[in-house]
C-alpha cells in the first residue's frame, strides 16, 4: 500500500471514529431524563485508546466537560486496574476531583473489548438534576454538604448492573427517577459507542486501534507544533474581579509562549473561599486549555496530542481548591478563566482575541412547592440562561450564547413541563452591549413566575452584577447583570433565596464588551441596531 493511499485509508478511518463518538453523544441526548442533558447538551463523549488517551470527542458537549474527561479516565484505569475490567462492564464517579469537578456531573467510562482483547475505553458525562444535600448552590461549607459522594466503582460489572448503588442513589437523592433514569442513559451511551466501534473494526479489518492512535497523535502533534512555533514568545499576565460569594474574588494568570508548549500559571489568585464557588484544579485545566486553543487552534481537533501542547500550574487558591472544599457551583469561576486568559493573550496578540462576555452561565435552580395548606405538586427545575459574549475583531458579539460552555438554550416549554413554573418573559436586553467598532453581545430579560398556589426558593448562580464584561483595544464594557423581585427587591448573585407566591423573579443578563473605538463603528451598523431595537436613540 502507497504512503497516499495509507494517508486517506487512516484520514477516513479518523472521520469514521468521530462519527462513532457522534452517534455515542446522540444517545444520551435522545434518552437523556435530565432537561439540563437533553436540552442543553450538558454533556460530553469521547473514545480513548487502551492507556486512556482521547482519541476523538463528540461535537456535541461543553469544553468543561470534555477536557476534564480526557485526565478522568486515567483516574479510573489507575483505580479500577485492568486486572479487574471485564467486557460488559461500565465504571462511574462523581468526584469532583478525579471527574468534572463538582458532585452533579456524573462521569461513566466502559471498556471496549473485541473478544478477549481491550481495544479502548469509551467515557461519558452528564449533569444530572439532583445529587441531594443542600442541592445545587453556592451555600455549602465543604463538599460533604453538597450531596452523595460516587468514589470511583462499578455501575455494571459483566452486564450486570450494581443494584444497591441503585437503591442508594434513590434514598439520597429528590428526583429519584430522573438521576437514576440519567445513569442508565449515560451507560447506554458508552454501549452504543462500543457497538458501532466494534463493528466498524470488523467491517475494516481492525485488530486493534494502535496504528489509527499513531496516526491521529502524530498528525495533530505536527499541527500544534506548528501553531505554537509562528507565536511570539514571551510571558504576559492579566487579572479580573468577579462577583465572588459575597465579596469580589480575583482572579489572576500569566501565560508563557515557549518552543513547544504554552503554559498558564494562576499564582496571584485569590485564596480558597468558604463557599462553594471554589474550582478543582482538573476544570480549571479544562477552560485554560479550552482558551488557548481557541486562539492558538480552533480547527484542530480535539484530542489527547493537541491538550498536550498546554501545561497549566497554580499554587492552591480558589482555581486549585483541594478536597474538601466546597466546589457546587464551580463553572460560575471557572466559566472566567477564558476571559481571564484571553486578556494575558491579547497583550501578546493585540487586535486578534475577542472582548470579554458575560461568561457564566446564568443557571438558576428552582426548588418549587405549594404554599402551605394548599394543594399543588413539588419539583426540582434547572434552568441555563446565556448572556452576550464579547466583540469579536470584525464582528459583532453574539447573542444570548453560551461561551465558552456552548451548551443550547432550553426552550421555556421544556422547562414550564418539568414543575408548575410560568416564564412571561425571555427577550433580547436593549441596551446591554458594550459599544464599540463591533458591538457586544447582548444580555436577556427573563421573568418567572410560580403557578398560582405555589412559591419556590431559587439558588442564585450568577455572575457579572457587580463587575461587567471589559471591552478590548478602546471598547465600552457591557451591561452589568441584575437580579429581582417584580417589586424591586434586590437578589445576591449568588445562594439559595426565596420567591414568595404572587411574585416573579425578573432577571436581567449581562452583555459583552465592544470591541474597537466606538467612533470607528459603521453607521448602517448603528442604525440597523437602532431599528432593531438592540440599542436606543
Amino acid at each position: 500500500m502507497s504512503d497516499a493511499t495509507l494517508e486517506i485509508r487512516m484520514q477516513v478511518m479518523w472521520n469514521r471514529l468521530i462519527s462513532v463518538v457522534e452517534e455515542q453523544a446522540m444517545t444520551l441526548l435522545r434518552t437523556a431524563f435530565s432537561t439540563s442533558v437533553r436540552e442543553a447538551g450538558d454533556l460530553s463523549a469521547g473514545v480513548f485508546d487502551p492507556q486512556g488517551r482521547m482519541l476523538a470527542q463528540a461535537v456535541t458537549g461543553t469544553p468543561g466537560h470534555v477536557n476534564t474527561m480526557a485526565e478522568a479516565v486515567l483516574h479510573f484505569i489507575a483505580e479500577i486496574g485492568r486486572e479487574n475490567m471485564f467486557p460488559g462492564d461500565t465504571y462511574v464517579t462523581n468526584d469532583p476531583w478525579m471527574g468534572t469537578g463538582h458532585l452533579h456531573d456524573i462521569t461513566m467510562v466502559s471498556p471496549s473489548f473485541r473478544g478477549e482483547r481491550l481495544v479502548g475505553f469509551f467515557a461519558c458525562t452528564a449533569h444530572v438534576v439532583d445529587v441531594g444535600g443542600r442541592g445545587f448552590g453556592a451555600d455549602g461549607k465543604s463538599v460533604y454538604e453538597e450531596g452523595i459522594q460516587i468514589p470511583i466503582m462499578k455501575f455494571a460489572e459483566r452486564g450486570r448492573v450494581n443494584a444497591d448503588l441503585i437503591r442508594i442513589l434513590r434514598a439520597n437523592v429528590r428526583e429519584p427517577n430522573q438521576v437514576v433514569g440519567d445513569f442508565y442513559s449515560l451507560a447506554a451511551c458508552n454501549d452504543v459507542g462500543h457497538q458501532r466501534l466494534i463493528a466498524m473494526m470488523q467491517e475494516i479489518g481492525l485488530e486493534s486501534l494502535d496504528a489509527l492512535g499513531d496516526f491521529i497523535f502524530s498528525r495533530t502533534r505536527a499541527a500544534m507544533l506548528e501553531r505554537i512555533r509562528a507565536l511570539p514568545r514571551g510571558r504576559w499576565e492579566n487579572d479580573l474581579l468577579t462577583d465572588g460569594y459575597d465579596r469580589p474574588v480575583r482572579l489572576a494568570c500569566s501565560v508563557e509562549i515557549g518552543d513547544e508548549v504554552v503554559n498558564v500559571d494562576f499564582t496571584g489568585t485569590d485564596p480558597i473561599s468558604p463557599q462553594g464557588i471554589n474550582v478543582p484544579i482538573i476544570y480549571t485545566k479544562a477552560y485554560a486549555s479550552y482558551a488557548l486553543k481557541c486562539v492558538v487552534a480552533p480547527d484542530i481537533p480535539n484530542n489527547w496530542a493537541s491538550l498536550a501542547a498546554f501545561t497549566i500550574s497554580s499554587p492552591e487558591n480558589i482555581l486549585n481548591a483541594p478536597r474538601p472544599a466546597p466546589v457546587s457551583v464551580r463553572h460560575v469561576i471557572g466559566h472566567l478563566v477564558p476571559d481571564l486568559v484571553l486578556g494575558a493573550l491579547a497583550r501578546a496578540l493585540p487586535g486578534q482575541v475577542l472582548a470579554e462576555g458575560a461568561a457564566a452561565l446564568w443557571n438558576i435552580h428552582m426548588s418549587v412547592r405549594p404554599v402551605a395548606g394548599q394543594a399543588g405538586r413539588r419539583a426540582e427545575i434547572l434552568m441555563f440562561n446565556s448572556g452576550g459574549m464579547g466583540a469579536r475583531p470584525g464582528l459583532d458579539g453574539l447573542s444570548a450564547t453560551a461561551f465558552p460552555s456552548g451548551v443550547m438554550t432550553m426552550p421555556i416549554e421544556a422547562t414550564e413541563h418539568t414543575g408548575p413554573v410560568v416564564v412571561w418573559r425571555k427577550e433580547l436586553r436593549p441596551d446591554s452591549g458594550g459599544d464599540g467598532q463591533y458591538r457586544g453581545g447582548l444580555g436577556q430579560v427573563i421573568e418567572i413566575e410560580a403557578l398560582p398556589g405555589h412559591e419556590f426558593d431559587f439558588s442564585a448562580m450568577f455572575d457579572r452584577m457587580n463587575h461587567p464584561a471589559r471591552g478590548r483595544e478602546g471598547g465600552a464594557p457591557g451591561a452589568a447583570g441584575r437580579a429581582a423581585l417584580d417589586d424591586g427587591t434586590v437578589f445576591r448573585p449568588k445562594g439559595w433565596q426565596h420567591v414568595p407566591a404572587g411574585r416573579r423573579l425578573v432577571l436581567h443578563l449581562p452583555g459583552g464588551g465592544g470591541f474597537g473605538d466606538p467612533a470607528r463603528r459603521d453607521p448602517a451598523a448603528r442604525a440597523a441596531d437602532i431599528s432593531k431595537g438592540y440599542v436606543g436613540r
